[in-house]
Formats: structure tokens, C-alpha cells, sequence
């Protein structure tokens, strides 16, 4: 690990005990429509420094296009990466080699039988190469626990988190 890295890792690890959440750094992005008029269906996303620039589109399997991406893949991308950080943090404290651990994110957008809208669904499945499966479960369950977007749709979606 290099040093900057392993300096942010011990900064992460401090405990907080403040009465409100702490803010640490906010990401600002911006949807635009395309020629659709409806972003969802044709748009573009960008952050406010630049580094993410993505055109949207309607999967095909949805009746679009498919020429971008879309909003389940972005949050698919995005819990998978910050659950795999949790992880990182929680493996580093139980001594746990997470070297080689990936994380992948499905994430399914289906209909809501309680009002007929959309709702989501994820799953995560974490390989752990280096651990044995009892203690991957264990950091995994920690991690989940840790992780902030896991925090954020907990009781929201469904959400299955398993080992494989």
C-alpha cells in the first residue's frame, strides 16, 4: 500500500462522536435531457470537476436504446465501491488479507406491487480469496454494517449480501 494511501486508511479508521453527521466531501452532479426530452431515456450526466461524463440511455431490455448507461448501472458501480471500502477498513482492523476481494453489485429495477410504481432491488456478492469463509462472512456482515450506502437504503430495498 502506498504511503498516501495507507495515511487516508488510519484517517478513516478515527473514530467520530459529534452530535451531527460531519461532512467530508459532497459530489455534485448534473443530468441533462437528450434529444428525448427525459433523461432517463436520453441524457447526459456529468460531475461538477468533470472526471464522470456519461451519456444515458434506456437499456434495451427496457425498449431504449442502449447506446449509455443508466441510473442502476451508476448505483450499481457505486455501492460496489463503496461497499468494498468498508470492507477494506473492516478487514484492515480484524488483520483480514482484502487484497484480492471483489465486490460485484447487481441491481434490479422492477415494478412495486404495494403502488404499481418502480422500485429496486441489489445484491452483492463478495469474494474474498485470501480468508477463510467463516471469517469473510464476518467482515462482510461488519461491512455491511459500515458501509454508507448500505446505511442509506437499509429497510428501503431489498438488499441480499452474500459470500462466494
Amino acid at each position: 500500500m502506498n504511503p498516501d494511501t495507507e495515511k487516508l486508511m488510519q484517517q478513516l479508521e478515527q473514530p467520530y462522536e459529534g452530535a451531527e453527521m460531519k461532512s467530508l466531501y459532497t459530489a455534485v452532479v448534473t443530468v441533462t435531457p437528450g434529444q428525448e426530452e427525459h433523461a432517463r431515456m436520453s441524457g447526459h450526466a456529468e460531475s461538477e470537476d468533470g472526471l464522470l461524463a456519461v451519456e444515458l440511455a434506456m437499456p434495451e431490455e427496457l425498449g431504449g436504446r442502449g447506446q449509455g448507461t443508466n441510473p442502476e448501472q451508476l448505483f450499481a458501480a457505486g455501492y460496489a465501491a463503496c461497499f468494498h471500502g468498508a470492507l477494506a477498513l473492516v478487514a484492515r482492523k480484524m488483520r483480514v488479507d482484502a487484497s484480492k476481494a471483489t465486490v460485484t453489485a447487481q441491481v434490479t429495477l422492477g415494478r412495486d406491487p404495494a403502488d404499481g410504481g418502480y422500485k429496486l432491488a441489489t445484491e452483492l456478492k463478495v469474494e474474498m480469496p485470501n480468508s477463510e469463509r467463516e471469517t469473510s462472512e464476518q467482515v462482510v456482515a461488519q461491512a455491511h454494517q459500515l458501509c454508507p450506502y448500505s446505511k442509506a437504503i437499509a429497510g428501503n430495498i431489498d438488499v441480499k449480501v452474500a459470500v462466494v
